[in-house]
């Protein structure tokens, strides 16, 4: 762009650097970051945010809390996507330590975490392998109100799927359902690799078959429901079309009797 002429501005930068943290070229990802600093582009809200985020995605910390500092120096203060954002750099990285301490500023500063916060966390400890705290962050978010999403579900899954745990496993796949939420093909193909003898994969195709049953079942459900809306909605149509025969017929009457009147008078 430069070299055509064309200052970048601050979302060109925003851009480039996303691309290169999600490639992994840290290195690239810092350098266009300094330059962009030292061509005096300020970064919006929105930029530093996924500025944030490029960093993050690699486990960069050290420059993803320079982004943070500087939001602060800028007056651009950091919304909870921010922290949240900041917490994930953490846990890439792997320090699950400061993640932890770090969970706790975004309360300290007046956040309250939502499901994504605490499934960054969740997301740490099961990475780490650490099933006694993912369990604990899972009911902490659970005792605070916050239902889990599809991604916790299948990072938990998908954890005690590690540790070879079908029945852990079997049991987190029908939390799933009796939540409400669908389990996604990855927590489908974890379960049927978790079933290594002849009974678990039977039963592994028999939940994933009642599920598609299911889900079948309802979509048909759901089309009938909304076939009774149609039906309806034509019926109350009827009706307002009924209604309007109908006044127009004593408007109609009105207006005759009034010209009567009228002519009556004239005479």
């Amino acid at each position: 762009m430069q070299r055509a002429g064309v200052r970048p501005d601050v979302v060109s930068y925003a851009l480039l650097i996303n691309a290169y943290g999600k490639a992994r070229r840290e290195e690239e990802a810092l350098a266009v970051f300094e330059e962009m600093l030292d061509a005096g582009v300020r970064p919006t809200h929105k930029a530093y945010n996924i500025l944030l985020d490029a960093f993050a995605i690699s486990g960069m910390v050290e420059q993803a809390r320079i982004v943070f500092k500087s939001m602060r120096r800028d007056r651009c203060s950091p919304d909870l996507c921010s922290y949240t954002t900041m917490l994930s750099a953490y846990v890439n990285s792997s320090d699950m330590d400061v993640a932890e301490k770090f969970f706790k500023r975004i309360k300290q500063d007046g956040f309250e975490p939502n499901v994504v916060t605490h499934g960054t966390l969740i997301k740490g400890y099961a990475k780490a392998n650490n099933l006694e705290k993912m369990m604990e962050k899972y009911e902490d978010m659970r005792v605070n109100g916050i239902q889990a999403n599809p991604t916790i579900l299948t990072t938990i899954m998908d954890a005690f799927g590690r540790n070879k745990d079908f029945g852990s496993a079997v049991v987190w796949f029908n939390e799933m359902v009796s939540n409400g939420i669908p389990p996604d093909q990855k927590a489908k193909n974890i379960l049927l690799s978790l079933a290594k003898t002849t009974e678990e994969q039977t039963e592994a195709k028999q939940l994933i078959e009642s599920l598609s049953l299911d889900q079948f079942l309802n979509n048909v459900e759901d089309n009938e429901v909304e076939d009774d809306d149609e039906d309806t909605d034509d019926a109350n149509e009827g009706n307002t079309f009924e209604d309007r025969c109908d006044e127009l017929m004593t408007i109609s009457s009105s207006y005759r009797g009034s010209q009567h009147l009228v002519e009556a008078y004239d005479l």
